[in-house]
């Protein structure tokens, strides 16, 4: 009976590990380097989408102060509206019986009248921005999912790579690689929105 074993297992080891290394060295570098700039295109991304979907928050927050504004307006005008026809009114019935109170109130109702048209067109005005900020914050949000599809390609890519460095499977690796395309395209519209 031999009193070691055989094969030097030493010497194995440090062989099957060179071999390793050889072999898979080249590939487990690329990874990580792919690895590591996918991570950098996916922290870009994230940082763009939270910006992206703070200003459209910040937009839509904007077109709600102008819709309350345009409203107030519009009831104000309502006011004015309600008052010119009062004096509209008691200017008429008015008018044979006591024709300087008729006067008076056809002045008032006039004054009310002109008013009216100015806050008409300031909620109309008010309205506008409105539309314009809501549209605006739809814009933003529109760039806020592109980044997002774009960190979710990102993040899919490196867990294939990961899987593809444990199982030393270069297929898997490419259908990142793959995928990581896909989300540039996403990062990059993010930015012009071509689609």
């Amino acid at each position: 009976m031999p009193e070691g074993p055989e094969v030097d297992t030493d010497k194995l080891h440090e062989t099957i590990s060179e071999r390793l290394e050889k072999e898979g060295g080249d590939f487990l570098k690329r990874i990580a380097v792919t690895t590591a700039v996918l991570a950098a295109f996916a922290a870009v991304a994230a940082l763009q989408a939270g910006a992206t979907v703070n200003e459209a928050l910040l937009l839509k927050t904007e077109a709600t102060r102008a819709q309350a504004e345009a409203s107030d307006q519009w009831a104000y005008y309502q006011a004015k509206s309600v008052k010119s026809t009062i004096y509209a009114t008691q200017a008429a019935a008015s008018k044979s019986s006591n024709p300087d109170l008729a006067a008076k109130a056809q002045q008032e109702a006039e004054r009310y009248a002109t008013e009216e048209a100015e806050v008409s067109k300031a909620a109309k005005d008010f309205e506008k921005e409105a539309h314009e900020e809501t549209q605006l914050s739809a814009h933003s949000l529109e760039h806020h999912h592109r980044f997002a599809y774009a960190v979710t390609m990102f993040q899919v890519s490196i867990a294939l790579a990961a899987v593809a460095a444990l199982s030393r499977q270069k297929a898997m690796w490419l259908v990142g690689l793959a995928i990581s395309m896909i989300g540039i395209v996403y990062f990059l519209d993010g930015f012009w929105l071509f689609f």
